[in-house]
């Protein structure tokens, strides 16, 4: 099967950041014309400050240090040519698109390095994040990165990412090398990160355990292996009663949620159907499809009937706006969101900017 529309990545001019940015090529099916001026969007003659929270980053600087220990996204992958971030281009590309502000996050890595690599790797990865959102803070905010291997130094590290470097909580995961977030050894984090109103913004690294199963057409282990990385790690953190003990917990589900907003009621229904399979010792406070009214998503899904479906089931105000730039699978993000006859402008307005305005403290 052969997917038509790629795009040529190239050029120069490296500065400050290396994030997996989209070919300037790429970004010309948005509304804005290449090198136009960024157009505002308005919803019901009001000025919307659009937010997208989904927007992939990489730093040079780790990969200038650590060498081959902070290899990037492999080249084969459209937009990883383009990892290091060229700042008038990022800014062209999201002007094309209509998105006034990224918050950056960089994919965990380093989850199954040593510690003290992983450690230095996260160190270098947060001081560039927050220098880099607070030299352009009028359109980047970012998440810090998290040594959760090492659950007592990821509590250090979230609180000096919220207290001291500005940065709008932590990108994990799905998993850490294997071992669930529902796992009692993450607890601390998760209390830490309830106590300082960080967000936990889930990204997926995939399910390599399905390696065999995913061979083939199509690139499974991505198309399918990702949303159910995020799929496990929620339902996880739902039915091992985690959301119960961290009932303030901020969680950020990337790419809809994963499968979970599809399928959610058949959770219900596990326990009464096989009760041996359930631990009579977690009692949860509601059923578990109720929890999914307690994440936030993004609306990185396909069509406007998914993004209704997602609606009535998260509910509206639980989703925020995502690209997953600059990987090309979501072109038009705004235009996407504003194409959804099912929301009234004012649920348009609190998907593009809103809501993640409140949920990660970010002026309007």
């Amino acid at each position: 099967m052969r997917i038509h529309g790629g795009f040529p990545g190239g050029g120069t001019g490296i500065r400050f950041c290396g994030c997996c940015m989209m070919p300037a090529d790429a970004a010309r099916g948005s509304a804005a014309a290449p090198g136009a001026a960024r157009q505002p969007v308005t919803i019901g003659g009001r000025r919307v400050k659009t937010i997208d929270v989904h927007a992939h980053c990489h730093f040079a600087a780790v990969a200038g240090q650590l060498g081959a220990a902070a290899a990037i996204p492999p080249a084969n992958v459209r937009g990883s040519d383009e990892t290091v971030i060229r700042l008038d281009q990022r800014l062209a590309a999201m002007d094309r698109q209509r998105v006034d502000m990224e918050v950056l996050s960089v994919n965990p890595y380093w989850y199954g390095k040593p510690v003290e690599l992983a450690r230095e790797m996260v160190r270098i990865t947060n001081a560039e994040m927050a220098e880099f959102c607070a030299t352009h803070g009028d359109r980047f905010a970012g998440f810090a990165g998290l040594t959760l291997q090492a659950p007592g130094i990821a509590v250090g590290e979230l609180e000096a990412a919220m207290r001291t470097q500005g940065l709008k909580g932590a990108a994990i995961g799905g998993n850490v090398a294997g071992v669930d977030f529902a796992d009692p050894r993450f607890h601390p984090v998760w209390a830490k990160a309830e106590e300082l109103g960080a967000v936990l913004f889930i990204h997926p690294q995939g399910t390599p355990q399905l390696k065999d199963r995913f061979a083939g057409n199509g690139w499974l282990a991505n198309t399918i292996g990702n949303p159910l990385d995020t799929t496990i790690a929620l339902a996880k953190l739902i039915l091992e009663g985690t959301l119960d003990r961290f009932p303030g917990l901020k969680v950020l589900a990337a790419h809809g949620g994963g499968y979970l907003p599809s399928y959610a009621d058949r959770m219900d229904h596990a326990c009464m159907v096989n009760p041996d399979e359930c631990n009579p010792r977690i009692t949860l406070r509601k059923r578990p499809s109720e929890y999914l009214r307690d994440i936030w998503v993004d609306s990185l899904v396909f069509s406007p009937e998914a993004i209704r479906h997602l609606a009535a089931v998260c509910g509206v105000e639980r989703i925020v706006l995502g690209s997953d730039y600059p990987f090309p699978w979501q072109m038009a993000p705004v235009d996407h969101v504003m194409a959804c006859d099912s929301l009234s402008d004012d649920e348009k307005v609190a998907v593009l900017s809103g809501t993640a305005a409140r949920l990660l403290n970010i002026p309007d």
